[in-house]
């Protein structure tokens, strides 16, 4: 897409400025004189790799998410690159298929020094054994705790189940959820639904919940059948750990048959351009995101501008609720593990690197500081609870600040 001059210089302004501090030309290290290099790296490049979804079920935010690298690592190249090197990134599609995904890094893994990001629960665990096998460091663009404690992964917050502890939480503080009552969940099978429902299970053990269980799959796109069991059930809050197709059906339908309860989804699952379908009315009345990645309208600093360089390089898009504020996230926590890594750019230096960030500030773009210091916890456990909002950029707008329930601080992760 052509741009105006003027914003091409808007852009151009508005990246310095947000970037040029992680921008550091680091001192070319062991490894750049070694003639037995790191793969992915050369005496001038870097090159990660990614894995997305551009076709199926989470398209809107692969698309997002990979737009928003390309516009990071662009600014930090023009501003001297990391370690004195420029920064490429090999994009794959594995199209929400785990067998696909691993022929794919099959034949990216010799070619990449680390990967950032890997969406997709089903797709992480279908590679963790081979991410374990090349020492593989992976920011995952998923939340699941399946991949505590190993030390290959970087998670951006909170994990699933953390954010359901969170949600239920909040529930009971703000929207009147108490004990006794009925919750409902609908939830993907497998890595990222059933850690929700984790997550689920324990909030409501602790708050004397009943819970009403609804599993399903990535196909499935009517759910009458189970908000109709739900409203049978007497529920007074849903919780949906799936997509942005399955959110739409589950507020639709409540709405038509009389079932007034808040809705409250994880981070994969809001699509901003659900607002514009007529599931947008049930959606901006009820319907809630429980988030570790700030929405869009609370950046603040670097990332305000970079939100701001976004949307004047894809003017008429609207990006999804995260996928921005993500695409920020996991660039400054690489560009922080590799700046600290210039003297040993091998897998093993970038490894030892990374769990050395224990206090890192993600500028808001995620709650909370992080600590990659001990990889059988999550780096934190804070949320951003946000409500749909037709006008609000990403569909979304910050119901308070972000907070980590009591619930979620004592959450034990060795069960």
């Amino acid at each position: 897409m052509s741009r105006a001059p003027t914003t091409g210089r808007y852009v151009a302004l508005a990246l310095t400025l947000a970037l040029a501090v992680m921008s550091t030309a680091c001192g070319k290290g062991q490894d750049a004189e070694s003639g037995d290099r790191a793969p992915g790296v050369t005496k001038d490049t870097i090159t990660l790799g990614a894995l997305v979804d551009l076709t199926a079920v989470f398209a809107a935010d692969s698309k997002t998410v990979v737009q928003g690298a390309k516009l990071y690592w662009d600014t930090v190249n023009k501003n001297g690159g990391v370690c004195g090197r420029r920064i490429e990134v090999d994009v794959a599609n594995h199209g929400y298929d785990p067998q696909k995904a691993v022929s794919l890094y099959r034949d990216m893994s010799t070619k990449v020094l680390a990967m950032s990001p890997v969406l997709g629960s089903p797709i992480v665990t279908a590679l963790k054994p081979s991410f374990d096998r090349d020492k593989m460091l992976v920011s995952a663009a998923t939340w699941t705790s399946q991949v505590l404690p190993d030390p290959n992964f970087q998670i951006a917050g909170a994990t699933y189940d953390l954010e359901t502890v969170n949600a239920v939480d909040w529930l009971t503080r703000e929207k009147g959820l108490k004990r006794g009552d009925a919750l409902g969940i609908v939830y993907f099978e497998g890595d990222y639904g059933g850690n929700s429902l984790k997550g689920a299970k324990h909030a409501a053990g602790e708050l004397g919940l009943k819970l009403s269980e609804h599993r399903i799959q990535p196909t499935d796109t009517d759910l009458s059948t189970q908000v109709n069991a739900m409203k049978t059930a007497g529920v007074k809050a849903i919780v949906v750990a799936a997509a942005s197709p399955q959110v739409a059906s589950v507020t639709t339908v409540a709405s038509s048959i009389g079932l007034d309860v808040p809705v409250v989804g994880n981070t994969p699952s809001f699509s901003p351009k659900l607002l514009t379908t007529p599931a947008g009315p049930a959606l901006t009345k009820n319907f809630y995101t429980v988030s570790s990645i700030a929405p869009a309208p609370s950046a603040t600093g670097d990332e305000k501008r970079f939100v701001a360089a976004y949307r004047a390089a894809h003017t008429g898009e609207q990006p999804t609720q995260n996928g921005v504020m993500y695409a920020y996230a996991a660039g400054r926590i690489i560009n922080e593990t590799l700046s600290k890594a210039c003297d040993d750019l091998t897998r093993e230096g970038l490894q030892k690197a990374f769990r050395s960030l224990t206090d890192l500030d993600t500028g808001g773009a995620v709650a909370g500081t992080l600590d990659y210091s001990d990889p059988s916890v999550p780096p934190s456990r804070q949320v951003f609870v946000s409500r749909a909002a037709k006008d609000a950029p990403g569909g979304l707008t910050a119901v308070g600040a972000p907070f980590e329930s009591d619930l979620a601080r004592d959450y034990p992760f060795d069960q």
